[in-house]
């Protein structure tokens, strides 16, 4: 998750930050909000549009019931009130990614109210208000050329269907924010209602943020930042905007309600517009679209289907399996990912929790980096199978990670691979002792070194006699028998 980052606020003690954050979510279906048009990322420009998405007049729009139902999902997962009865909204601006002059929102009367987002920072769980979960649509794209009087539209984007999660101001941080923003992202790809993709504008953000005096309750004047599409740089403008908003008032200025925008290659922000209020978009419901019923069944339907949530399952592997909680937070970090850890424990290897953990952050999430999980050749079955190999003596540590780097690349079970090509650690004291003598015999000078108070040459010898062994030899026993030899 996020490391701390240091507030600006510091610098000021007599400040406090106050900050809220808007998301915007694309969902993940397969056709718009309100039309069949498809919502495929990276189709030529207005190449998914219909007559819908253009605003064509005759054209009807019909309520997408699987982006109720995903709405639905995080709703009940942030332990929201889930509304019976919400409704559709025309908000009016004009801009020439709009076609129809008006996107279709909800407004006073929302599907989703008064939830509850969890999150962990620098170890130690967390959680922020949600105002509301409200469906609506997406805008298009305009693309300015530069250098030209010209802009380009494509509507492509126009119609896709949009969760906008709005947070109370109960965020004090930079830090905060993006680990709040973090968790909701984790959230969204758990439900599999979004891909959460800021790159693509899956999730995008906007931070609303106002500084008041330290100890006082009344809000002060805030501003929105726009234009932030990563989460380094929503830290990043938080941390400016509430540095230029205490230099504005330490200076005798006053801060003004306004949109800024983001400018990440300059680092700094700039004034595109005052806010707008709720009346200046002139809201009123939708005469073509009908409520939304949502029925108790409904909600009880969902309910049941949502899979044991990040939060919960973090508890649980700290409860349970006896993982440290930082071990817990990563593993959680993705469902997949959560999901194979687990398989992997239930093996009937029967290994270690702790060491498979241990395991899958150090070998297993290191090559599977790039790629998904669900392609890797090590199945969580064999991950288990190599952990308890370990445990067991019959393979070494440094066996252990040629053989994960073989299973690797062949696919193949880590005892077929030790059978096959006689990995198997070499425990006989016998042969280890001969081994050993016979490189402290070749090492006169570094064993009158130990025996003079060097330490560290023990990890020499022992050394030493593994490669002279193969690599096989049980590293308990060469420590435990060097040190005897060494030491008589």
């Amino acid at each position: 998750m996020s490391a701390t980052t240091t507030s600006a606020a510091t610098a000021a003690p007599d400040f406090e930050a106050v900050i809220g954050l808007e998301v915007h979510c694309q969902l993940r279906t397969a056709s718009k909000m309100f039309s069949a048009a498809p919502t495929h990322f990276g189709a030529a420009p207005n190449s998914q549009t219909d007559p819908v998405v253009l605003g064509l007049p005759g054209a009807l729009p019909v309520v997408n019931r699987q982006a109720i139902e995903f709405a639905l999902r995080i709703g009940v997962a942030t332990r929201s009130k889930i509304r019976a009865r919400s409704r559709f909204a025309r908000k009016h601006y004009f801009y020439p990614d709009l076609p129809k002059g008006y996107q279709i929102s909800q407004y006073d009367e929302p599907l989703c109210e008064h939830g509850l987002v969890q999150f962990v920072l620098d170890g130690q769980p967390r959680e922020a208000r949600l105002t509301r979960i409200h469906l609506e649509e997406d805008a298009g794209k305009n693309t300015h050329l530069p250098g030209r009087a010209t802009s380009l539209v494509d509507l492509n984007r126009a119609g896709v269907p949009l969760i906008e999660i709005v947070g109370e101001p109960d965020l004090r941080s930079a830090a905060e924010a993006g680990a709040y923003l973090r968790a909701l992202r984790q959230l969204v790809r758990w439900l599999e209602i979004s891909d959460g993709n800021m790159e693509e504008g899956s999730l995008r953000a906007d931070a609303n943020v106002s500084i008041r005096p330290r100890g006082q309750s009344a809000l002060g004047t805030k501003t929105e930042l726009k234009n932030i599409n990563s989460f380094k740089f929503v830290e990043k403008a938080i941390e400016h905007e509430i540095a230029r908003q205490i230099d504005v008032v330490t200076s005798g200025g006053r801060v003004v309600q306004e949109t800024r925008s983001w400018d990440a290659e300059r680092g700094t922000s700039f004034s595109m517009r005052s806010k707008e209020q709720a009346h200046d978009y002139r809201y009123f419901p939708d005469p073509d679209l009908p409520p939304v019923v949502v029925s108790p069944d409904w909600i009880a339907r969902v309910t049941s289907a949502l899979p044991e949530l990040p939060a919960q399952r973090r508890t649980r592997f700290v409860e349970a399996l006896g993982l440290p909680a930082h071990d817990a937070e990563v593993l959680t970090g993705e469902r997949a990912l959560a999901d194979w850890y687990e398989a992997a424990v239930a093996a009937p290897s029967k290994a270690d929790p702790r060491k498979l953990s241990s395991w899958v952050q150090s070998e297993l999430l290191r090559v599977v980096k790039d790629t998904p999980l669900a392609e890797c050749p090590i199945k969580p079955d064999m991950l288990a199978e190599l952990v308890a190999l370990i445990d067991a003596g019959t393979i070494s540590g440094k066996i252990a990670k040629d053989l994960f780097a073989r299973m690797l690349q062949s696919g193949e079970r880590p005892k077929v691979i030790v059978d096959r090509e006689g990995l198997t650690q070499v425990s006989d004291t016998s042969a280890i002792e001969a081994a050993a003598r016979a490189i402290i015999e070749a090492k006169p000078k570094e064993a009158a070194a130990y025996k003079a108070g060097k330490q560290q040459m023990l990890g020499f010898f022992v050394g030493q006699t593994i490669k002279a062994m193969g690599g096989k030899a049980n590293p308990q026993l060469v420590n435990d028998i060097l040190k005897k030899l060494l030491e008589s």
